[in-house]
């Protein structure tokens, strides 16, 4: 197996096949940006003098090269070779020969991996914060369109209060803008340069790590070659908190519409063709995509812990425990992506029941109101609580369907326009047009 660590002996293929593991299929998601982490080091590399212009001149255009296979899904790791480092590697080598070897100057797998794997999270933060914010929008919009049909809201999986679609739409909507801070502080962390911390401690070449950070468009170095090491597994576990928090909103409402769609609520439906049947059953028409978003959203809550496990007690420096990580953390990525485009095609066909409230067994979440009417009248609350309850108790009492909630997020006054602000607010800083604008300049 043809190794970075090469050193002319031949390690056993038991050896080599168990610490390489899922390495190799891990490895395709790094590809791309691997390459981007390349094509700054070299830059960096012709400036302090360890490659003459015509070097980078071939290396570039060799870089450049498998960067357009790697997105026509044409450059693959081949039997034998360990990883995708050492395929780029060995690429370049078999097409320039020495100058092909000269790439791994003044950097260690390490930094590289840790290169690539910021990279490759911040890509993977930039496809979903807008899946996040189709989402937001969709939830806004139908926000307003039900905001005036009444539903009955629960404590204790009791009939409580009155809410609204309008209410329910929206409180989804903003726990997603609370989300995206977690992601923002994710990406802050993530956008910070390891390239050139080499093993943990640094390089006697005189590296100009300033010139990667702004080649490679990060917002800041990573300056502390030990600090930059440690990122690893921290990285991967922050950007896993900020997934899990997008998860929890998408399996908390993928629950309620499991709950409404049910024939016991009533409250919500969807097209034929966006549920499934049973086999026996010829009447079922079942939630499944919302049960697969809540399973695997519930998975996807668990990644922090599952990071933690793996990574607790260790001492400073590089283990290969941290490769595990990427077979945690990456496909989870991917499900979560599709758990938002599928929850966002769901919640745009979705169809409100209109006359819930009116049902016999939900007169009884109007009870506040009766009691709010008679503390307005000068009643004591305590007083105006035992005689509506007193009410209820003798079977008198008649609710009133006319509510009048004004204060800011409640029925009668949602502060949609507030909400989106909010989220608004928050995309702005993601500042994500300079990561792009150096990475196309990188690939020019």
């Amino acid at each position: 197996m043809k190794t970075l660590w090469d050193k002319g002996t031949t390690a056993d293929n038991r050896v080599l096949q168990f610490t390489t593991g899922e390495d190799r299929a891990m490895d395709m998601f790094l590809a791309a940006a691997d390459v981007l982490g390349s094509l700054a080091h070299i830059v960096m590399l012709k400036e302090i003098g360890l490659l003459t212009m015509q070097e980078y001149r071939q290396l570039a255009a060799g870089l450049k090269t498998i960067y357009r296979l790697i997105q026509q899904g044409e450059f693959t790791i081949e039997e034998g070779v360990e990883d995708i480092h050492s395929q780029i590697e060995l690429w370049l080598t078999r097409k320039y020969g020495a100058t092909g070897k000269k790439i791994h100057s003044g950097r260690s797998r390490n930094d590289q991996v840790l290169t690539a794997i910021r990279l490759y999270l911040r890509t993977e933060i930039r496809e979903l914060v807008p899946l996040v914010q189709a989402l937001f929008d969709t939830l806004l919009k139908l926000s307003e369109q039900h905001k005036k049909i009444l539903m009955p809201g629960y404590t204790h999986m009791q009939v409580a209060m009155p809410s609204s679609f309008g209410l329910w739409f929206a409180s989804y909507a903003e726990s997603l803008s609370d989300d995206m801070r977690l992601m923002k502080a994710a990406y802050d962390v993530i956008n910070q340069n390891p390239l050139g911390s080499a093993a943990g401690y640094g390089s006697s070449f005189p590296l100009n790590r300033t010139l990667t950070t702004r080649l490679l468009g990060f917002d800041d170095l990573a300056y502390n070659s030990v600090y930059a090491q440690m990122g690893r597994g921290k990285t991967e576990k922050i950007m896993a908190f900020a997934m899990s928090s997008v998860a929890a909103t998408l399996s908390k409402m993928a629950m309620d519409v499991c709950l409404f769609m049910s024939q016991n609520f009533g409250f919500v439906s969807f097209p034929d063709n966006l549920t499934t049947g049973s086999s026996i059953m010829p009447h079922k028409k079942n939630p499944d995509v919302f049960e697969l978003i809540r399973a695997r959203c519930n998975t996807i809550q668990a990644l922090p812990n599952e990071i933690i496990l793996v990574t607790s007690n260790l001492p400073s420096g590089y283990h290969r425990d941290f490769q595990l990580l990427k077979e945690i953390l990456f496909p989870a990525i991917l499900s979560l992506k599709e758990c938002l485009l599928m929850s966002q095609m769901m919640m745009k066909n979705i169809r409100v029941n209109k006359n819930i409230i009116r049902d016999e067994k939900y007169k009884y979440c109007f009870s506040v109101e009766e009691v709010n009417k008679k503390v307005q009248q000068g009643i004591p609350f305590r007083d105006a609580y035992l005689q509506v309850a007193g009410e209820i108790e003798k079977g008198q009492f008649t609710p009133s369907y006319v509510i009048a909630h004004t204060h800011e997020g409640s029925i009668g006054n949602l502060c949609n326009e507030k909400i989106r602000k909010k989220m608004k607010t928050v995309l702005a800083g993601f500042h994500f047009e300079k990561a792009r604008k150096a990475e196309k300049a990188l690939l020019q």
